[in-house]
């Protein structure tokens, strides 16, 4: 059964469902639009005590529902300034070394650092001989995406690819997969060092969005496009600790790349397969 619902991906029109569901998700369709926030709610197991609005009828749209917001005080900032923070709710897929350029996928899969920056090779060599770490953000989980530690923007890239579903089941079995889906690379300028945190798109992820820019995709593009933005004077984006900097419209997954020396090890707990949630301690700084 597992190879079938992989081999159904690569026949499947991916972007042309994902597009439609997004159509769907984005609509205001009263009742229609509540039943169906309240059946996901249920499948799903999702705690609604923690949303601004936890009444399902609050949400005009399931997207609205999806990129819902938390009641303030749900998600504190870890408050030893040794660590940076998780970025996102969500499970830890892989994390480690990045060795020769490669990243470790899933057993038997690796893919390059220069592929998943959108073959941005200035942008890769910043990350030679650091650090990685791949976040899976599950249908259940809060999808806003906050800063692990203060940054400045310096680039945006947008790469097109492919929407394979981002679970478990397909990165243990799709070679190359976050480097070979749709993404959106945002680096920025931190205390530590470059940090490169890479949105991945999926099957019916339906938009991806940043704070800056608002919507990125879609429309989906054919070419890889990117954004310079300048890291002083007035019109610098500098976001604290734990801010938002994006969201993901349907689950997907954040690759986060780190410099060389930028990290002296992952906080404790963090390995593949944890459970992580914004704000908790991720990695502790080099000293």
């Amino acid at each position: 059964m597992d190879k079938v619902k992989i081999a159904l991906q690569y026949i499947m029109p991916k972007h042309l469902v994902s597009r439609l569901v997004g159509k769907l998700a984005a609509a205001e369709l009263g009742s229609i639009t509540t039943t169906g926030i309240k059946w996901f709610i249920k499948q799903y197991k999702i705690d609604m005590s923690e949303a601004a609005q936890s009444e399902p009828e609050a949400y005009k749209t399931f997207n609205d529902f999806f990129t819902r917001s938390l009641k303030s005080g749900v998600r504190p900032l870890v408050q030893n300034q040794d660590y940076i923070v998780h970025p996102v709710d969500g499970a830890i897929s892989q994390c480690g070394p990045i060795n020769d350029g490669q990243i470790y996928q899933a057993k038997g899969h690796e893919y390059s650092s220069l592929a998943l920056l959108g073959d941005q090779a200035d942008d890769a060599k910043r990350f030679e001989d650091g650090d990685f770490a791949t976040i899976y953000l599950a249908p259940k989980d809060y999808h806003r995406i906050h800063m692990p530690v203060k940054g400045t923007l310096s680039k945006m890239t947008y790469v097109p690819g492919e929407l394979f579903s981002v679970n478990p089941l397909t990165a243990a079995n799709v070679p190359g997969l976050f480097a070979r889906n749709e993404r959106v690379v945002a680096i920025f300028e931190t205390e530590i060092g470059p940090i490169a945190m890479v949105l991945v798109g999926a099957t019916i992820v339906a938009s991806i969005e940043t704070v800056w820019a608002g919507t990125v995709t879609p429309p989906t593009g054919k070419k890889v496009f990117t954004w310079d933005y300048p890291t002083d004077g007035p019109e610098a984006l500098t976001l604290e600790k734990g801010a938002e900097m994006g969201r993901f419209k349907l689950g997907s997954t954040v690759v986060m790349l780190f410099a060389k020396d930028a990290l002296d090890g992952f906080a404790d707990g963090v390995v593949p397969k944890a459970v992580t949630r914004m704000g908790q301690a991720f990695a502790k700084i080099e000293d």
